[in-house]
């Protein structure tokens, strides 16, 4: 299984921060972004960081390891 968390206003959209996917051998962060996308637009229209255990990630392409833990957020500000 992969623990997927959502943040900020994209959990407030999602009306949840979390889910759980079940992995499966290939699968990567794209593809998971993309299967979450068609089933919550709205959500994912907000996304523009993603992190995989802790650490943040720009390559797409990267393979999903069964356990990991991906977060999706949207971009934020602070003071």
């Amino acid at each position: 299984m992969i623990e997927v968390l959502f943040f900020g206003p994209v959990a407030e959209c999602m009306g949840t921060g979390r889910l759980s996917v079940e992995h499966r051998p290939g699968l990567c962060l794209d593809t998971l972004r993309e299967d979450l996308r068609a089933r919550y637009p709205e959500a994912f229209a907000l996304v523009s960081i993603a992190a995989i255990d802790g650490a943040h990630v720009r390559d797409a392409a990267v393979e999903l390891a069964d356990g990991c833990e991906v977060v999706f957020m949207s971009k934020f500000s602070g003071g």
